[in-house]
């Protein structure tokens, strides 16, 4: 098992996760596959988008990977009129990550984050470690407490 970045900001932070690893298929880079390939249910798995505001600037939301980031919400969230999806080719330079590789641990810098308000209907949540093919398990509360997440409704 690969350590990442991620889980080494973790192990520092004393907070408890489970690395799962899982095959990577490039042409599925979606967390629905993820999930079906570790074997959880599908509403446990959050994949992290990056939004500009725009008054409020880039933003981080963490959804169930088979939802949809409703731009309204998460704008209400943010406290702005209007957010937008951070073009991909973006993602790399502003994150520190690549697409399917996203996590909202560890980005290059602190972004105002905001975690759906269904991952507290979960004991654990998974999250992207950082890089393709490897998620981190954690406790909903643990997250939102290292990252400074927000409850809010964003589907």
């Amino acid at each position: 098992m690969v350590k990442t970045n991620v889980m080494r900001l973790l192990d520092a932070a004393k907070i408890a996760y489970e690395a799962k690893e899982y095959p990577v298929d490039e042409n599925d880079l979606s967390g629905s596959h993820a999930a079906d390939l570790m074997g959880v249910d599908h509403g446990s798995v959050f994949k992290t988008l990056v939004l500009r505001g725009e008054k409020t600037g880039y933003m981080v939301c963490c959804i169930p990977v088979d939802g949809e980031v409703d731009l309204k919400k998460a704008a209400r969230a943010a406290g702005d009129k209007k957010v937008e999806m951070l073009p991909m080719k973006e993602l790399l330079p502003v994150t520190g990550y690549v697409r399917g590789g996203c996590s909202p641990i560890g980005m290059k810098k602190r972004f105002p984050t905001y975690l759906d308000k269904s991952a507290g209907e979960y004991e654990k949540i998974a999250v992207s470690a950082g890089m393709r093919g490897v998620q981190v398990i954690l406790s909903p509360a643990d997250l939102g407490r290292y990252v400074g997440a927000e409850m809010a409704d964003l589907m």
